[in-house]
């Protein structure tokens, strides 16, 4: 006799929340400058690596974001991708509020857009595309510039909190790997 894995079809946002929490994710900082000058950007959970060839990103603005309409008229952003000594920057970033770089350092990547001081490392990107995604965007840009890349844990974000990843690393075996876009392959990945 099969087991058959129960579930329901009658479930609603919150619901569908939890259950999507339980997939771990890095977290981000998309940043951009205004037309007056004016550095902005939100804390982004959903982003991702897209393609190597050509490098392209995505990431999921919510429809209503403030901060995603300065992005998409700037036609430019810089991914940041937080550390595990961030939490402070994920929050202040997360919160609502109009002057979220008051206590945030930053320096200017190539283009002028913010690069929050420690980050992992950081990605500049001009908007390729964006497609409708239900309550949000999909937003996918072109990687221009790769920033420097710090020796750190990356800020992870799992049921409702952030995560460490102070556990002993779990190496998968080389099948598992192949199609992992993330993967640096060879025998360098160690």
């Amino acid at each position: 006799m099969a087991y058959v894995s129960s579930g329901t079809t009658d479930f609603d946002s919150r619901q569908f929340r939890t259950a999507m929490g339980q997939f771990c994710t890095g977290v981000t900082v998309i940043t951009t400058i205004d037309a007056d000058g004016a550095p902005a950007g939100f804390a982004c959970q959903s982003f991702a690596a897209l393609s190597l060839d050509p490098p392209l990103v995505l990431f999921c603005p919510q429809k209503t974001s403030r901060s995603w309409k300065i992005i998409e008229a700037a036609g430019n952003f810089c991914v940041n991708i937080l550390s595990n000594h961030q939490q402070d920057v994920s929050a202040t970033f997360g919160a609502p509020g109009t002057d979220k770089f008051a206590s945030i350092e930053w320096d200017p990547s190539p283009a002028g857009l913010p690069v929050i001081r420690r980050s992992i490392t950081w990605a500049e990107c001009t908007v390729e595309r964006v497609e409708d995604g239900g309550d949000h965007l999909i937003a996918i840009g072109r990687v221009t510039t790769l920033g420097e890349m710090l020796q750190d844990k990356p800020l992870l974000f799992y049921r409702g909190g952030y995560l460490s990843t102070e556990h002993p690393r779990v190496t998968p075996a080389q099948a598992e790997l192949d199609d992992f876009l993330t993967w640096t392959g060879g025998d360098t990945w160690l």
